[in-house]
């Protein structure tokens, strides 16, 4: 799928289905020790238990945010799952004992489920992003998932969560579950969609996925690092070419700090 270099729906669904709840501490953020097949498997397995409730992709920058945040610690940990973004998080918990731990990556999540919907009539909601980006974005979804179900997209305003009015949230929340999605998928970049996402939970009435660059990836707006980048752990040094104005900053500060805490500083 365009966006997702390497993709390949039914090697996903070969693999094994991992024991479901098991979780490794990295940084004080619970993250799953699971797969993408499990994740598809464990979330429409539970859809109505899971209604109102979300799921954090996490990365490196998000954990080592958490780990200085004790509130947005707490919102990582206050989900579904955190599942595994980043491979250096999949690496960590196999170091520490996890072998069958696997990268759970948000562009490779969203066109897995999608396609899984498609025979299962899953509604799906697009929240976050600029109008410009959801239009590229549904076109595209629509050509490679024929029968997928768009309940809808909305591009909310682009201000910080605490210049959001409870009236406001509430309009957005309305707006949502008069669609009657299954799923919400959820790109406002980090950390608004966690914080975001933990606010509404209990009154969207779905799953909500928070999937960060997803939305740019598969709507064309931003390519994907390579699969062989992607395999040699070097993603984020292609996002940092292509966009090293927003990105040096974060990987100075974040990257490097989580190599220390989880191995030289160990």
């Amino acid at each position: 799928m365009k966006g997702s270099p390497g993709f390949d729906y039914n090697e996903i669904m070969r693999e094994p289905l991992l024991p479901e709840g098991r979780t490794c501490d990295i940084l004080g953020v619970k993250i799953a020790v699971t797969n993408l097949h499990t994740v598809i498997r464990q979330l429409t397995n539970h859809l109505e238990e899971y209604r109102g409730n979300y799921v954090c992709v996490t990365n490196v920058h998000t954990t080592v945010m958490a780990h200085d945040n004790k509130k947005y610690l707490a919102v990582q940990n206050g989900g579904i799952m955190a599942v595994p973004d980043g491979k250096p998080l999949r690496l960590v918990c196999r170091r520490k004992g996890f072998a069958m731990a696997e990268r759970v990556a948000g562009p490779d999540l969203m066109p897995a489920l999608l396609k899984f919907s498609e025979e299962k009539g899953y509604r799906h909601f697009f929240f976050g992003g600029t109008q410009e980006t959801l239009a590229k974005l549904k076109e595209n979804l629509e050509t490679q998932f024929p029968k997928l179900q768009i309940a809808g997209t909305y591009s909310p305003p682009f201000k910080p969560l605490s210049e959001i009015s409870k009236e406001e949230m509430q309009e957005m929340t309305d707006r949502i579950n008069a669609t009657n999605p299954d799923f919400v998928w959820v790109g406002l970049g980090a950390p608004k969609q966690e914080l975001w996402m933990a606010r509404q939970k209990g009154k969207v009435n779905a799953i909500m996925l928070g999937v960060g660059a997803a939305f740019d990836f598969h709507a064309g707006t931003m390519r994907r690092a390579p699969k062989w980048m992607q395999e040699m752990y070097l993603e984020w040094l292609y996002r940092l070419i292509k966009d090293p104005k927003h990105l040096l900053g974060r990987y100075l500060k974040t990257n490097f700090r989580f190599i220390w805490l989880n191995v030289i500083g160990k």
